[in-house]
């Protein structure tokens, strides 16, 4: 459940998260969607069939809130195609945020620009100001309240996870989370924690590209995953420390990337949930896999979620709830 306060042109919102009657709340993770607006080539039609796939998972989940995480539009111009993209989920009046990828900062727009259509455009729930002091565009925290609206129940980081390394020639490959992120998530955390009495709040981490420890489930014995693992992870090759930290502020049950096209699986690392999203995108990029998206399932109370992976024709599989269905290998430390 949401409740907002919508200016006269709806472009401004102000969303307050509760849980619903039920005590649910469902995200729907939406990942490189690879836009490519060209109305006199081959991008714009592949894009509308990734277009029309939500609007078919929209209808058939009817989520909260929508995340997408990354490499949203690929192709110039930029702001065409964000609102191509974005138009199913504005018109159904859902809740949204976006967060950049490596990509998406490679067409017409700057990272400034971007943040500003972000900002315009209606039902955006996100925070894309620039922090002082803080790297990057897209480091915010949504919070959910109980059903009654009075005390926060969850907690969704929202992280820039930046584009390639800036260290060339030295270190190669892509970016990694600056220290000043890793010391802002321990502040946030540590706040929150502290207002529910210093016990932490059940919390989820949405970012485009994968940590370096989403490599243990294949260079590691003993991680049993479910979902697909395609290629190899395309994780920074600097580590900085953003596993560690949230492994001892004790919030975040699980993390939800994108970036590898055609990787979606889950792990259970050190008891943290290490996701991927599904490839929402079509024939605009590489990858075989059948486009969809990832569903989150919160439960108000719980220290658990439930996931699953609904494809295009409405098709769910990998269903499980974490940590129940995935929990730590016995023989790991």
């Amino acid at each position: 459940m949401w409740l907002a306060c919508i200016c006269p042109s709806m472009l401004l919102q102000a969303a307050d998260f509760r849980f619903n009657a039920d005590g649910t709340f469902k995200i729907m993770q939406v990942t490189d969607t690879h836009i490519i607006y060209d109305p006199d080539g081959q991008g714009l039609a592949n894009s509308q069939t990734t277009v029309d796939m939500l609007r078919r998972t929209l209808d058939a989940e009817r989520p909260d809130l929508v995340i997408f995480t990354g490499d949203i539009v690929t192709g110039k111009s930029y702001r065409p195609g964000f609102e191509l993209v974005v138009e199913p989920v504005v018109t159904r009046r859902i809740p949204w945020v976006a967060l950049f990828g490596n990509h998406d900062a490679e067409q017409d727009l700057s990272y400034a620009e971007m943040a500003a259509l972000i900002r315009s455009q209606p039902f955006h729930a996100g925070r894309m100001e620039k922090i002082a002091n803080v790297s990057g565009y897209g480091n915010f925290v949504l919070e959910i309240k109980n059903r009654d609206g009075k005390k926060t129940g969850a907690l969704l980081y929202c992280l820039d996870s930046h584009q390639y390394s800036t260290m060339k020639p030295a270190v190669d490959g892509f970016g990694w989370f600056a220290f000043d992120q890793v010391a802002w998530y321990r502040k946030q955390s540590e706040q929150h924690t502290a207002a529910n009495r210093g016990t932490p709040l059940p919390a989820l981490a949405f970012f485009h590209i994968p940590l370096p420890e989403y490599r243990a489930v294949y260079t590691e014995p003993g991680h049993r995953m479910e979902g697909t693992q395609l290629e190899a992870v395309c994780s920074p090759e600097i580590n900085t420390g953003m596993f560690a930290a949230m492994l001892e502020k004790g919030d975040v049950m699980g993390t939800f990337v994108g970036h590898d096209h055609v990787n979606d699986y889950l792990f259970n690392y050190c008891g943290i949930a290490l996701a991927y999203g599904r490839f929402s995108g079509s024939r605009n990029t590489y990858g075989d896999l059948q486009s969809g998206v990832r569903m989150i399932e919160l439960t108000e109370g719980r220290q658990s979620f439930e996931t699953w992976i609904r494809l295009d024709e409405e098709i769910v599989i990998n269903r499980l709830t974490f940590p129940n269905d995935l929990p730590r290998d016995p023989a790991r430390p």
